[in-house]
């Protein structure tokens, strides 16, 4: 017979479970992709990954890592943006030809081109608060305009990024690129406990009730966007540091798996629930899927079917879980 001190320490366990199963259900999807990988690079190749596998794979989740981190604060405004791929073309495409090889020079444009993230940012979220636009229609707008400017920007893929920023931000040599995931973490517990955070949560759970208890609901939800565009901003800048030079189409693939990894995170696009961290192992998830589709054999021209595929059923085993603690709760 259980006692009220178990009872309650059940409850509270039932409860944790609840309500973060879809971010155990990305974690759960991350360890088991991990081991797959690992034990498909083993089969092949008689060893485990080293230090060369870890820092590339780190290297290449960071943008998709930090767009689908803005792509959340914006889902949980009930939001979303579609220009995020749009953002990644034209800022990696700045950074190389316009950042030069000395830190002022580094600092400056890197400076530069976050404020032009948090511009896009801030039109994406004026047009949809101000201009009461669906967010799909504006984001989907700003998406092209910011592929043409890209385009006008860089003309032909090139370019040039400085050998010491790639050092700074992707480093080869080791994953070093995982201290930036640790810190994005961290901020992320300071954001949900900063008065922005937590009213980018009410407003996604319930805006009127939100605006009664005396929440700005537009600033709210423009803050949001301006967050997103710096996010996609400093996803292309990374990407420019990781591949050491631009390309203005390279970032359109963004705006769909920064979507695909804020879902198999746990995010709705309902708003109100979701985190960082689930979209954070989500983003990994579909980083390191690319390689064991590669070890497994399977043909390049088939691997977006089955990324689709095992997007679809991680989600729905995701909502299944979900409803079925819920009703054991109950």
């Amino acid at each position: 017979m259980l006692r009220p001190r178990d009872i309650r320490r059940h409850s509270r366990g039932s409860h944790f479970i609840v309500q973060n199963t879809p971010l155990l259900l990305a974690v759960i999807l991350l360890i088991a992709t991990l081991l797959f990988y690992v034990g498909l690079f083993f089969t092949s190749l008689g060893r485990f990954p080293g230090n060369f596998e870890i820092t590339s794979t780190i290297n290449g989740a960071m943008p998709l890592i930090l767009s689908a981190t803005g792509q959340t604060v914006v889902f949980l405004s009930r939001g979303i943006d579609l220009s995020v791929g749009g953002m990644v073309d034209l800022t990696n495409s700045l950074a190389a030809t316009r950042m030069g090889d000395n830190p002022i020079s580094m600092a400056l444009w890197s400076f530069v081109i976050l404020l032009v993230g948090a511009a896009g940012g801030l039109i994406n979220g004026l047009l949809v608060t101000l201009g009461r636009l669906q967010p799909i229609l504006v984001t989907l707008a700003t998406l092209s305009i910011f592929q043409g400017i890209a385009i006008k920007v860089l003309p032909q893929p090139g370019g040039k990024v400085p050998v010491a920023y790639t050092a700074f931000l992707t480093n080869p040599e080791h994953p070093w690129a995982l201290v930036f995931v640790m810190l994005f973490i961290f901020l992320w517990f300071i954001f949900r406990r900063t008065p922005f955070g937590v009213a980018v949560y009410a407003i996604g759970n319930d805006e009127e009730a939100a605006r009664a208890n005396g929440i700005h609901v537009t600033r709210t939800r423009v803050g949001a966007y301006v967050v997103g565009g710096i996010l996609a901003a400093a996803a292309g800048l990374f990407l420019a540091a990781t591949t050491t030079s631009g390309d203005a189409t390279a970032g359109d693939s963004y705006t769909l798996t920064s979507i695909a990894a804020a879902f198999l995170g746990g995010t709705t696009i309902f708003g109100g629930r979701g985190s960082a961290l689930g979209s954070i192992a989500g983003a990994l998830v579909l980083s390191i899927i690319i390689s064991v589709l590669f070890f497994a054999g399977i043909n390049q021209l088939y691997e977006a079917f089955y990324q689709g595929m095992f997007l679809v059923v991680a989600v729905a085993l995701s909502m299944l879980l979900g409803r079925f603690f819920g009703r054991k709760r109950r």
